[in-house]
Protein backbone atom coordinates (compact mmCIF):
# COMPACT_ATOMS: atom_id res chain seq x y z
CA UNK A 1 0.00 0.00 0.00
CA UNK A 2 1.18 3.53 -0.81
CA UNK A 3 1.92 4.86 2.67
CA UNK A 4 3.17 8.31 1.63
CA UNK A 5 0.08 9.56 -0.16
CA UNK A 6 2.02 9.91 -3.40
CA UNK A 7 -0.09 10.13 -6.55
CA UNK A 8 -0.13 6.91 -8.55
CA UNK A 9 0.10 6.84 -12.36
CA UNK A 10 -0.75 3.88 -14.59
CA UNK A 11 0.94 4.14 -18.00
CA UNK A 12 0.40 1.72 -20.90
CA UNK A 13 2.78 0.84 -23.72
CA UNK A 14 6.01 1.52 -21.84
CA UNK A 15 8.43 -0.93 -23.46
CA UNK A 16 9.80 1.76 -25.79
CA UNK A 17 9.39 5.25 -27.18
CA UNK A 18 7.07 7.82 -25.65
CA UNK A 19 5.61 5.38 -23.15
CA UNK A 20 9.01 4.43 -21.78
CA UNK A 21 10.12 8.02 -21.36
CA UNK A 22 6.74 9.13 -19.99
CA UNK A 23 6.91 6.49 -17.24
CA UNK A 24 10.41 7.58 -16.26
CA UNK A 25 9.55 11.30 -16.42
CA UNK A 26 6.48 10.89 -14.20
CA UNK A 27 8.57 8.94 -11.68
CA UNK A 28 11.16 11.74 -11.75
CA UNK A 29 8.36 14.11 -10.78
CA UNK A 30 7.57 12.09 -7.67
CA UNK A 31 4.66 9.93 -8.83
CA UNK A 32 4.45 6.23 -8.12
CA UNK A 33 4.43 4.80 -11.65
CA UNK A 34 2.94 1.48 -12.70
CA UNK A 35 4.48 0.92 -16.13
CA UNK A 36 2.71 -1.68 -18.23
CA UNK A 37 3.54 -3.49 -21.45
CA UNK A 38 2.31 -6.56 -23.31
CA UNK A 39 5.48 -8.56 -22.73
CA UNK A 40 7.55 -7.83 -19.65
CA UNK A 41 10.48 -9.76 -21.13
CA UNK A 42 10.95 -6.58 -23.19
CA UNK A 43 11.32 -4.40 -20.09
CA UNK A 44 15.12 -4.10 -20.17
CA UNK A 45 15.21 -0.73 -21.93
CA UNK A 46 12.66 0.68 -19.48
CA UNK A 47 14.40 -0.62 -16.38
CA UNK A 48 17.77 0.59 -17.66
CA UNK A 49 16.32 4.07 -18.24
CA UNK A 50 14.82 4.05 -14.75
CA UNK A 51 18.16 3.11 -13.18
CA UNK A 52 19.90 5.85 -15.15
CA UNK A 53 17.31 8.38 -13.95
CA UNK A 54 17.55 7.14 -10.37
CA UNK A 55 13.86 6.20 -10.11
CA UNK A 56 11.88 3.06 -9.36
CA UNK A 57 9.00 1.70 -11.42
CA UNK A 58 6.38 -0.96 -10.80
CA UNK A 59 6.49 -2.90 -14.08
CA UNK A 60 3.47 -5.07 -14.91
CA UNK A 61 2.18 -7.00 -17.89
CA UNK A 62 -0.88 -5.63 -19.69
CA UNK A 63 -2.22 -6.16 -23.19
CA UNK A 64 -4.79 -3.39 -23.53
CA UNK A 65 -6.83 -5.49 -25.96
CA UNK A 66 -7.39 -8.11 -23.21
CA UNK A 67 -10.15 -6.50 -21.20
CA UNK A 68 -10.23 -9.17 -18.49
CA UNK A 69 -6.49 -8.68 -17.98
CA UNK A 70 -7.06 -4.93 -17.82
CA UNK A 71 -9.58 -5.36 -15.03
CA UNK A 72 -7.18 -7.62 -13.15
CA UNK A 73 -4.38 -5.09 -13.60
CA UNK A 74 -6.43 -2.15 -12.31
CA UNK A 75 -7.70 -4.18 -9.35
CA UNK A 76 -4.10 -5.18 -8.58
CA UNK A 77 -2.86 -1.60 -8.69
CA UNK A 78 -5.67 -0.46 -6.38
CA UNK A 79 -4.96 -3.34 -3.99
CA UNK A 80 -1.21 -2.67 -3.91
CA UNK A 81 -1.15 1.13 -4.04
CA UNK A 82 -4.59 2.12 -2.81
CA UNK A 83 -5.30 4.63 -5.57
CA UNK A 84 -4.93 5.55 -9.23
CA UNK A 85 -4.62 9.29 -9.78
CA UNK A 86 -3.40 9.36 -13.38
CA UNK A 87 -4.07 7.05 -16.32
CA UNK A 88 -1.97 7.60 -19.43
CA UNK A 89 -3.42 5.63 -22.31
CA UNK A 90 -0.31 5.46 -24.47
CA UNK A 91 -0.29 2.00 -26.07
CA UNK A 92 -1.04 2.14 -29.78
CA UNK A 93 -0.20 0.76 -33.19
CA UNK A 94 -0.39 2.10 -36.72
CA UNK A 95 -1.31 0.66 -40.09
CA UNK A 96 -0.45 1.89 -43.58
CA UNK A 97 -3.10 0.92 -46.13
CA UNK A 98 -6.11 2.37 -47.86
CA UNK A 99 -9.65 0.98 -47.73
CA UNK A 100 -9.41 -1.68 -50.44
CA UNK A 101 -6.18 -3.01 -48.99
CA UNK A 102 -7.59 -3.39 -45.48
CA UNK A 103 -9.41 -6.46 -44.25
CA UNK A 104 -12.15 -5.96 -41.68
CA UNK A 105 -9.97 -7.91 -39.25
CA UNK A 106 -7.19 -5.34 -39.71
CA UNK A 107 -9.64 -2.52 -39.14
CA UNK A 108 -10.95 -4.22 -36.01
CA UNK A 109 -7.37 -4.68 -34.76
CA UNK A 110 -6.79 -0.94 -35.04
CA UNK A 111 -10.00 -0.26 -33.13
CA UNK A 112 -9.05 -2.76 -30.43
CA UNK A 113 -5.68 -1.22 -29.56
CA UNK A 114 -6.28 2.45 -30.37
CA UNK A 115 -9.94 2.85 -29.34
CA UNK A 116 -11.48 0.01 -27.33
CA UNK A 117 -8.36 -0.55 -25.22
CA UNK A 118 -8.19 3.04 -23.92
CA UNK A 119 -11.97 3.15 -23.50
CA UNK A 120 -11.99 -0.06 -21.44
CA UNK A 121 -9.16 1.09 -19.18
CA UNK A 122 -10.78 4.48 -18.73
CA UNK A 123 -14.04 2.84 -17.68
CA UNK A 124 -12.14 0.82 -15.07
CA UNK A 125 -10.39 3.79 -13.42
CA UNK A 126 -13.35 6.17 -13.40
CA UNK A 127 -15.16 4.70 -10.35
CA UNK A 128 -12.21 5.08 -7.94
CA UNK A 129 -11.33 8.49 -9.39
CA UNK A 130 -14.91 9.69 -9.08
CA UNK A 131 -15.14 8.37 -5.52
CA UNK A 132 -11.92 10.24 -4.63
CA UNK A 133 -13.15 13.41 -6.35
CA UNK A 134 -9.94 13.70 -8.35
CA UNK A 135 -8.04 12.12 -11.22
CA UNK A 136 -6.61 12.57 -14.67
CA UNK A 137 -7.19 10.42 -17.75
CA UNK A 138 -4.83 11.41 -20.56
CA UNK A 139 -5.03 9.53 -23.86
CA UNK A 140 -2.15 9.79 -26.30
CA UNK A 141 -3.83 10.08 -29.68
CA UNK A 142 -2.06 11.67 -32.64
CA UNK A 143 -2.35 14.56 -35.03
CA UNK A 144 -4.05 11.75 -36.96
CA UNK A 145 -6.89 12.04 -34.46
CA UNK A 146 -7.72 15.47 -35.87
CA UNK A 147 -6.44 15.28 -39.47
CA UNK A 148 -7.35 12.32 -41.66
CA UNK A 149 -4.32 11.27 -43.69
CA UNK A 150 -3.90 9.13 -46.81
CA UNK A 151 -3.10 5.45 -46.26
CA UNK A 152 -3.97 5.85 -42.57
CA UNK A 153 -7.69 5.08 -42.93
CA UNK A 154 -7.98 2.56 -40.10
CA UNK A 155 -5.49 4.29 -37.81
CA UNK A 156 -7.00 7.77 -38.16
CA UNK A 157 -10.49 6.30 -37.90
CA UNK A 158 -9.63 4.75 -34.53
CA UNK A 159 -7.89 7.90 -33.30
CA UNK A 160 -10.83 10.09 -34.36
CA UNK A 161 -13.11 7.69 -32.49
CA UNK A 162 -11.17 7.80 -29.23
CA UNK A 163 -10.96 11.61 -29.37
CA UNK A 164 -14.72 11.82 -29.83
CA UNK A 165 -15.32 9.44 -26.93
CA UNK A 166 -12.99 11.32 -24.61
CA UNK A 167 -14.31 14.75 -25.58
CA UNK A 168 -17.86 13.62 -24.88
CA UNK A 169 -16.79 12.15 -21.55
CA UNK A 170 -14.67 15.12 -20.47
CA UNK A 171 -17.42 17.56 -19.60
CA UNK A 172 -19.33 14.96 -17.59
CA UNK A 173 -16.33 13.89 -15.52
CA UNK A 174 -15.16 17.46 -14.91
CA UNK A 175 -18.14 17.87 -12.58
CA UNK A 176 -16.73 14.97 -10.53
CA UNK A 177 -13.19 16.34 -10.31
CA UNK A 178 -11.78 14.06 -13.03
CA UNK A 179 -9.89 15.66 -15.92
CA UNK A 180 -10.19 13.81 -19.24
CA UNK A 181 -7.85 14.98 -22.00
CA UNK A 182 -6.06 13.91 -25.16
CA UNK A 183 -2.55 14.75 -26.31
CA UNK A 184 -1.62 14.74 -29.98
CA UNK A 185 1.97 14.09 -31.07
CA UNK A 186 3.09 14.68 -34.63
CA UNK A 187 6.01 12.63 -36.00
CA UNK A 188 7.99 11.19 -33.09
CA UNK A 189 11.22 9.23 -33.41
CA UNK A 190 10.32 5.87 -31.86
CA UNK A 191 9.73 2.19 -32.61
CA UNK A 192 6.13 3.05 -33.56
CA UNK A 193 7.06 3.40 -37.24
CA UNK A 194 8.83 0.07 -37.30
CA UNK A 195 5.74 -1.58 -35.81
CA UNK A 196 3.35 -0.16 -38.40
CA UNK A 197 1.54 -2.82 -40.42
CA UNK A 198 1.85 -2.32 -44.17
CA UNK A 199 -0.23 -3.68 -47.06
CA UNK A 200 1.21 -6.89 -48.50
CA UNK A 201 -1.04 -7.17 -51.53
CA UNK A 202 -2.27 -4.94 -54.33
CA UNK A 203 -5.75 -3.42 -54.33
CA UNK A 204 -8.28 -6.06 -53.37
CA UNK A 205 -10.22 -5.56 -56.59
CA UNK A 206 -7.31 -6.71 -58.74
CA UNK A 207 -5.94 -10.16 -59.43
CA UNK A 208 -2.39 -11.38 -59.02
CA UNK A 209 -1.37 -9.94 -62.38
CA UNK A 210 -3.09 -6.59 -61.88
CA UNK A 211 -0.88 -3.60 -61.19
CA UNK A 212 -1.47 -2.04 -57.81
CA UNK A 213 -3.64 1.01 -58.54
CA UNK A 214 -2.38 2.72 -55.40
CA UNK A 215 1.36 2.02 -55.77
CA UNK A 216 2.40 5.46 -57.02
CA UNK A 217 0.32 7.24 -54.39
CA UNK A 218 1.67 5.02 -51.61
CA UNK A 219 5.26 5.56 -52.75
CA UNK A 220 4.71 9.32 -52.65
CA UNK A 221 3.15 9.10 -49.21
CA UNK A 222 5.96 6.95 -47.82
CA UNK A 223 8.57 9.31 -49.23
CA UNK A 224 6.82 12.25 -47.60
CA UNK A 225 6.55 10.32 -44.31
CA UNK A 226 10.24 9.43 -44.38
CA UNK A 227 11.05 13.12 -44.59
CA UNK A 228 8.73 13.93 -41.69
CA UNK A 229 10.22 11.26 -39.45
CA UNK A 230 13.76 12.28 -40.39
CA UNK A 231 13.00 15.56 -38.59
CA UNK A 232 10.82 14.04 -35.90
CA UNK A 233 10.47 15.16 -32.32
CA UNK A 234 12.41 12.94 -29.93
CA UNK A 235 10.52 10.49 -27.72
CA UNK A 236 12.06 12.20 -24.69
CA UNK A 237 10.73 15.62 -25.68
CA UNK A 238 7.28 14.22 -26.42
CA UNK A 239 7.29 12.45 -23.05
CA UNK A 240 8.00 15.72 -21.22
CA UNK A 241 4.94 17.24 -22.92
CA UNK A 242 2.85 14.20 -21.97
CA UNK A 243 4.03 14.40 -18.34
CA UNK A 244 3.30 18.14 -18.30
CA UNK A 245 -0.26 17.50 -19.47
CA UNK A 246 -0.75 14.61 -17.05
CA UNK A 247 0.32 16.67 -14.03
CA UNK A 248 -0.97 20.10 -15.00
CA UNK A 249 -3.27 21.97 -12.62
CA UNK A 250 -4.79 23.59 -15.70
CA UNK A 251 -7.54 21.58 -17.36
CA UNK A 252 -7.51 21.53 -21.14
CA UNK A 253 -9.13 18.86 -23.25
CA UNK A 254 -6.66 18.96 -26.14
CA UNK A 255 -2.88 19.18 -25.84
CA UNK A 256 -0.11 18.74 -28.39
CA UNK A 257 3.52 17.71 -27.89
CA UNK A 258 5.10 20.35 -30.15
CA UNK A 259 4.42 23.63 -31.91
CA UNK A 260 4.37 21.77 -35.22
CA UNK A 261 1.66 19.44 -33.94
CA UNK A 262 -0.37 22.41 -32.71
CA UNK A 263 -0.20 24.10 -36.11
CA UNK A 264 -1.10 20.88 -37.92
CA UNK A 265 -4.20 20.00 -35.88
CA UNK A 266 -5.25 23.65 -35.91
CA UNK A 267 -5.55 23.39 -39.68
CA UNK A 268 -8.30 20.80 -39.27
CA UNK A 269 -10.07 22.24 -36.26
CA UNK A 270 -10.60 25.54 -38.12
CA UNK A 271 -11.48 23.81 -41.43
CA UNK A 272 -15.25 23.92 -41.27
CA UNK A 273 -15.88 22.61 -44.81
CA UNK A 274 -12.91 20.21 -44.99
CA UNK A 275 -11.36 21.74 -48.09
CA UNK A 276 -8.13 22.91 -46.47
CA UNK A 277 -7.19 19.51 -45.08
CA UNK A 278 -7.97 17.70 -48.34
CA UNK A 279 -5.98 20.27 -50.29
CA UNK A 280 -2.92 19.73 -48.09
CA UNK A 281 -3.07 15.94 -47.82
CA UNK A 282 -3.78 15.48 -51.53
CA UNK A 283 -0.42 17.10 -52.27
CA UNK A 284 1.27 14.31 -50.30
CA UNK A 285 0.27 11.63 -52.82
CA UNK A 286 0.52 13.47 -56.15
Amino acid sequence: MNQNGQPVALVTGTSSGMGLHTAVELARRGLVVVATMRDTSRAAALTDAAVEAGVELDVRALDVTDHDAARTCVEGVLADHGRIDVLVNNAGRGAVATAEQLSLDEIRAQLEVNYLGPVALTKLVLPPMRAAGRGTVLTVTSVGGAVGQPFADAYCGAKFAVEGFMQSLAVVMLAHGVHVSVIEPAAVASDFVGNVARPEVAGAAGGADTADPYAAQLDAYLARSAGAFANAQSSQDAAVAIADAATSAEHRFRWQTSEGATAFVGMSLADTDGSRVLGVTRSWIE
